[in-house]
């Protein structure tokens, strides 16, 4: 059986691919054509899954700056967010209830408020799948939305935590002990090697010290493994760590996505009922772009932001089972909540895949803030004097930086997304600046451009490659540019987009290895 489960997904996910659609689209479509012709969850599906949530939460923690939660626009934001979406759905399934609909008929007022407590809630797993396959983990909406997401994890943790009676008993105080160990899980990191081992050890932090410990004392396995990603986040190896995870934790959330399908019987009735709270979801992304504009970022950040939310979280669907366990959500209604859970992912899939067109297309209707009022992470680009410019400095856009820096020191700018990353490279005495170069409005915020005569694409993904290209182009560039790609499909639609020369990092690493040789040996 879990063979045949797995055949149909990777099938149903190639298809989604093809057609230009995030593959998770697929395993959700292959799960309810599965469990409509007779199959269930297995064990083992339903395992992996576990463990595709407890990795993702883990990676998260290790990516995570902490100060980043105390920012008045991730913790204040999250809690508004699901403060007015509670009371904004309550009073809408209300209103079906007064209408007479059967389905809300027989609820409680607080029934419904714990049903809209449940749809209040954005997904972790779609929005860090969705960021991760556009390159834009790193991006200003980015890091905001997982900033938000972290929050409202926290939140679900919480209730659910208390919900079920599962109270932690004096033994959770042994928790305090956790910060003790990371002196020595540092230096095991440091005598670690880079192959499976490495591997392994992250394995070991994830589910053994952190679910584990925090399962033996009464507390949410899947908190343990963000929390212990948040203490090993401060080392100089956390981010290859997290790199070694990727293969693994991606197989693994295929059978999370999988088993959403798998694990609920559609019903007429249940589809109805989603349906219906499918209606209400763009309620819930306005309220996510009104709190991200009042905090006074740019309209592209609270389009993107709010994209990458909206939809329904699998926490809808624990929180709703615990409610279902306690006897106060009926069994249809719950069933309705793992069905819009599902549509609202596949809603939501190609919202975020064609998002830089949405925005272009609604750009010229809303107006950013003024300059000086814009939101700091938000800002306005100086470009100054150089005439060289790097997007993306990672390890091969650092390495392009040093090499052109020997004979124009002072005329080459690096533009990184990530603030730590900013801040490391001007400690190195590079010329670094924070911003997003996949910015439809990059150039736009850029105040003065007039002396470029090259940009280096030097990000690591290629899409986010291609999209800068096309800004490039849109503003009119005439220099020239060079970028780097992985494959040699990459390579042509570079080309066919204008870029005068495109360096294949993996074909040619050997033969720049080679000149390396010969200039230092032969």
């Amino acid at each position: 059986m879990d063979l045949v489960i797995i055949a149909v997904a990777f099938v149903s996910g190639l298809l989604m691919l093809r057609c230009h659609m995030p593959p998770l689209v697929g395993f959700l479509i292959a799960g309810f054509v599965l469990h409509a012709v007779g199959f269930t969850s297995t064990p083992l599906i339903q395992s992996l899954a576990d463990l595709g949530v407890t990795l993702l939460l883990f990676c998260i923690g290790l990516k995570l700056d902490v100060k980043s939660l105390l920012n008045k626009e991730i913790w204040l934001g999250a809690s508004l967010h699901n403060v007015l979406t509670t009371a904004l759905f309550s009073v809408c399934l209300l209103g079906f209830k007064a209408l007479g609909l059967s389905a809300f008929s027989d609820l409680a007022t607080n029934d419904i408020v714990l049903i809209a407590f449940a749809l209040s809630f954005s997904s972790t797993v779609f929005a860090i799948k969705a960021l991760q396959e556009k390159g834009e983990m790193n991006a200003t909406y980015g890091t905001l939305a997982i900033g938000i997401l972290i929050m409202q994890d926290i939140f679900a943790v919480i209730f659910m935590t208390v919900a079920s009676g599962k109270i932690p008993g004096i033994e959770a105080l042994l928790l305090f002990a956790l910060p003790l160990l990371r002196p020595l899980l540092f230096k095991l990191l440091d005598r670690v090697d880079h192959g499976e081992v490495l591997v392994l050890y992250a394995i070991f932090l994830a589910l053994v010290v952190g679910a584990g410990f925090f399962d033996a004392v009464g507390m949410k396995a899947d908190l343990g493994a963000l929390i212990l990603g948040m203490m090993m986040a401060g080392h100089s190896r956390a981010s290859e760590m997290a790199k070694s995870l990727f293969n693994l934790k991606e197989l693994f959330l295929v059978c999370f996505f999988l088993n959403i399908g798998l694990s609920e019987q559609p019903t007429l009735q249940g589809l109805m009922i989603a349906l219906l709270l499918l209606v209400l979801l763009p309620l819930k992304g306005l309220l996510y772009y009104v709190i991200f504009n009042g905090f006074k970022f740019r309209v592209r950040t609270s389009l993107f932001a709010s994209l990458t939310l909206f939809n329904y979280s699998e926490f809808g669907l624990i929180v709703g089972g615990i409610a279902y366990q306690m006897g106060i959500m009926p069994g249809n209604i719950l069933v309705a909540i793992a069905i819009a859970v599902s549509l609202s992912f596949v809603l939501s899939a190609p919202l975020n895949t064609f998002s830089h067109k949405i925005y272009s297309t609604m750009s010229s209707r809303f107006s950013d803030p003024s300059p000086e009022r814009i939101h700091h992470n938000d800002q306005l680009i100086d470009l100054g004097d150089a005439s060289v410019l790097i997007l993306g400095m990672g390890r091969i856009g650092s390495g392009a930086y040093d090499e052109i820096a020997k004979d124009i020191p002072s005329k080459v700018l690096g533009i990184e997304t990530r603030e730590e990353s900013v801040a490391s490279h001007c400690a190195n005495n590079r010329n670094v600046i924070h911003g997003d170069a996949t910015d439809p409005d990059f150039w736009s915020r850029v105040t003065s451009s007039r002396h470029i005569e090259l940009i280096l694409l030097a990000m690591p993904n290629s899409q986010a490659n291609t999209i800068a290209m096309e800004q490039i182009n849109q503003m009119g560039f005439e220099g020239k540019v060079a970028a780097i790609a992985k494959y040699v499909d990459e390579l042509e639609q570079l080309k066919a987009l204008g870029v005068n020369e495109a360096y294949n990092i993996y074909n040619e690493a050997g033969s720049g290895f080679a000149r390396h040789v010969k200039d230092q040996l032969l």
